[in-house]
Order: C-alpha cells, then structure tokens, then sequence
C-alpha cells in the first residue's frame, strides 16, 4: 500500500502523533529524574504513581466520549488544551519565577487532557481503515512510533539538561499545531456512535464498559498482550537494574561500556532495527498465514525476552536482542490489526481505551520484577519470564483465532521454549 493511496484522516494521524510523539518523548522520561530534583524521590514516586492512576481512569472516561461525541470535536477541545497546558509549564519553568507546583499541577492537567483524547486518535486508524489494509497501516504506524522515539530521545539528550526552557517551548508550539491540523484536514468518519443507556453518566460509563470486559475472546488478548509486553519492559526495570549492579565492564578501543551503557545500546539496536527491518519484515510475512506469522513471531519473541533476562555476555545480549526484535515486527502488526477487527463500530473509542489496561498492566509486572528478582536468581527469572510468556501467547492466539487453536498453540510454545 503506497503513501498516496492511504485515507487522508490516516494521513492526518500519522503525521500529527510522530511529531507529538517526537518533541513529548524527548520530555516525558525526563519527568523521574525533574520531580525527583525539585521535591524529593518518595513525594516525587508518590505524584508519578497518582498521574498513572489518574491518566488510566481518565483514559476510560475518554474512550466513552469518543464513542459518544463526535471524534474529530474532542480531539480539538483536547489537543487545544493540552497545548494550553505545556505553555503552562513552560512559563513555571522561567528561572526568575520555576513555581514547581503551577508546573506540577499542569502536568496533572496535561495528563487528563491527554488521555480524554486518546482514545478517540486509536479509534480513526480502525474508522479510516478496512480489514484488508489493516496490517500495512499499523505497520507504518509501529514504524513511526519507533523512529519519533528516536528522534525524541536525542533531542531530549541533546536539550533537556541544558536548553529546558527551549525543549518545553519546542513542545508548545508543536501542541499548538495539532488541533489546527485536526481542524483543516481531518474528517469526522465515525459510522455510528454509542447510545446513551442511562440518565446517571456514571452508570452508562459503567454499562460501557461491561459490553467490553463481557467480550472473553478481547479480554484474552487483552489480558494476553498485558503478559506479553511485560517482557519488553522488563527490560528498562529488572533487566537495566540487573545489568546495573553485575554486568562486567568490557572496554572497545578505549571507550567502557558498563551495564547502563549495555542498557541505552539495546534500547538504540532495538529502535533501528525496528527503522530499518519493519517493511522488509511486513512484506516478507504477508506470503505465509497470518496465524503462523503470530504465533512464530511471539515464540522467537519470547526466546529473546528470556535469554536476556539472565544473559551477562554483551554478545549474547546484542544477539538475542535482535531475535526478540525480529519477533517483535513478526507478530506486532497481525495482533495490532486482528485486535482492531474485533472490536464494535460504535465502541471503537471504548475498546481502544480497554485495551490500555495491557500496557498499565504490563508497567506494573515488569515493576514487579525488580522485587521478584531480590530473591530469584536470574535464571530462575528467565523461567518465570518464560511462563509468564507462554501464557500470553496462548491467551492472544485463542483469544484471536478461537479456541481450536488451543492445543496447537501449547504444543508450539513447549517445544520452543
């Protein structure tokens, strides 16, 4: 599928969330360590923990108006605000005045506004597309949120310690040309919207939501894909604090990496290899079924993920970084695109803010395994990964494809892994 043949509102989603996504990446994972200056580590983990909470419910909140208002209307109303927001902060920021708590509150505000909208810019990509062109869109859309964190990630180390002002400026002004755009080229193409059940709002968000959570086949791969990323984020928790604390120091021509370096060089081969392998690897599995291509995908997914859970050696590391990677651009765009196929037109927004609970829910076991790891040694932590693993594959494959595909799957993942 080439560029010019694309919907022009996929056009529009594209394009908006790489720069979003650019200019916010080289913020956000900066947010930690900016708090922790300002008020302290255990106020500053405190606050953190209260804006994932916060943004997760909100997130709920969002995907019932989209599915409810017109789309297009709440994205403008909430990327204007968000605008609005980041402008806030950046005025707390001026040396003469740095009120940490207009910012902190701001932030706050930037995270509601945000999450009221997000769903609804999940929801265009499935308004604006049909099943059949479903995987190439998600695959370029995989692509570009990969390279914008790139992208985000030197400007970030390149401006934040010294430039903060200037990077919070960049990010206003870039969040003030999203609700234009919204405005002047993107169309309201959502086929139907959700009734309204109940008279109490609150009672018809609920109502909302239990269509969802009642829909087993799209818990499971909801629940599936919760077990699944936890892998991938272990490796910014239990693995970065693992290699943190025992991987030896090795020198190249004079320059050492230790074991955060090890860490920022399998996040950077993760991003280009995703930048550079995502089409070759999409066209290349477009020839075999889809169902294999998923369920062989997480398998070699899941091989790499539990090989540098307990891997020491920076060759195996790099080694099983790029299988877990090759995984990855295997099964990413057929579950993101059989997700999509699953889900009601008039609960796209509700469905898509559901879904989240697979990345929240991901964040919070991958946390949990710095704990686990206190006590486990690290190939027992590659056992538990490995479980852990297996039993997403199997929850997202029957979950997509239906229950017969049960013992096939079983069979798959003992033998491989």
């Amino acid at each position: 599928m080439k560029w010019k043949e694309y919907p022009r509102n996929i056009k529009v989603r594209l394009i908006t969330s790489f720069f979003n996504r650019a200019v916010a990446s080289a913020v956000m994972p900066f947010m930690a360590l900016f708090f922790a200056q300002e008020i302290g580590r255990v106020a500053a983990g405190l606050f953190l923990i209260l804006t994932v909470i916060i943004g997760f419910v909100i997130n709920l909140v969002g995907g019932y108006l989209s599915d409810r208002l017109p789309r297009k209307k709440v994205l403008i109303a909430t990327s204007s605000l968000s605008a609005l927001f980041f402008g806030v902060m950046t005025v707390s920021l001026v040396p003469e005045s740095n009120w940490i708590w207009l910012f902190a509150f701001a932030y706050i505000a930037f995270i509601i506004t945000s999450s009221l909208g997000r769903p609804a810019i999940h929801a265009i990509i499935i308004d604006s597309t049909t099943p059949e062109n479903r995987k190439a869109v998600y695959a370029i859309d995989y692509w570009l949120v990969n390279l914008s964190l790139a992208v985000g990630a030197a400007l970030g180390g390149l401006l934040y310690m010294n430039h903060q002002i200037e990077l919070f400026l960049l990010l206003s002004i870039t969040s003030s040309c999203l609700p234009v755009a919204y405005a002047i080229w993107l169309e309201d193409s959502q086929a139907s919207r959700l009734e309204k059940q109940h008279d109490n709002v609150f009672l018809d968000v609920i109502q909302n939501y239990q269509v969802a959570f009642r829909d087993k086949p799209f818990v499971k791969v909801v629940m599936g894909s919760m077990f699944i990323f936890a892998a991938e984020f272990s490796l910014n928790s239990y693995i970065g604090v693992r290699l943190a604390e025992s991987f030896q120091t090795i020198s190249i021509e004079g320059f050492k990496i230790g074991g955060v370096r090890m860490l920022s060089l399998l996040n950077i081969q993760n991003m280009l290899l995703v930048v550079c392998f995502t089409f070759l690897i999409s066209k290349l599995t477009d020839r075999f079924d889809k169902k294999k291509v998923l369920l062989y995908g997480l398998i070699i997914y899941s091989v790499g993920y539990i090989v540098m859970t307990s891997a020491n050696s920076w060759y195996l590391l790099l080694l099983f970084s790029i299988v877990a990677t090759i995984g990855e651009l295997m099964y990413s765009p057929v579950r993101n695109a059989e997700q999509a196929n699953m889900i009601p037109a008039d609960k796209r927004g509700s469905y898509s803010a559901f879904s989240g609970i697979s990345f929240s829910g991901a964040d919070m076991i991958a946390r949990s395994t710095i704990i686990l790891g206190a006590f486990l040694i690290p190939t027992m932590m590659s056992v538990y990964m490995g479980l852990i693993l297996m039993f997403g594959t199997v929850l997202v494959y029957t979950g997509l494809f239906g229950k017969q595909a049960e013992s096939e799957t079983f069979a798959a993942t003992k033998t491989s892994l």
